[in-house]
């Protein structure tokens, strides 16, 4: 079984998200978001959450694509939760650079045969990113 993982802050659930999720899920047969802690969500996009990181995990595990969210590590860039989960592949969305120069340098040092994948844009023409979209 081909398991596939994509991280997230998840503040919201909304249609890029949606989007994101389908496309994952054609990668393999089992699709697990690792849902971002509040304190990841301040280090990647400099604020806090509206919502509580149980509550965000809560809702990501509703979405119908998603076969389970667990929410991510405690500490930064350690990725413990991807040696307990063994992903095949890591789909990353299109605007998580530092997020896939960050894993790249980890599957290296760990010596892991984990594909990464870039997906695409939802509505790149009207939604640049998902601050901009309507979270629901």
């Amino acid at each position: 079984m081909k398991r596939v993982v994509v991280f997230g802050i998840f503040d919201g659930v909304h249609e890029g998200h949606r989007s994101l999720f389908a496309q994952a899920r054609k990668h393999g047969d089992e699709l697990i978001v690792i849902v971002g802690r509040d304190s990841a969500s301040k280090k990647w996009k400099g604020k806090k959450p509206k919502h509580s990181e149980e509550m965000r995990q809560d809702l990501v595990s509703k979405e119908k694509q998603v076969d389970h969210a667990v929410l991510g590590d405690e500490q930064q860039s350690a990725y413990l939760v991807l040696e307990e989960l063994n992903p095949d592949v890591i789909c990353l969305g299109y605007d998580q650079n530092a997020l896939e120069r960050d894993l790249r340098t980890w599957i290296s040092q760990k010596g892991k045969d984990i594909t990464l994948l870039r997906l695409q844009p939802f509505k790149p023409e009207t939604h640049h990113n998902s601050s901009a979209r309507i979270r629901f």
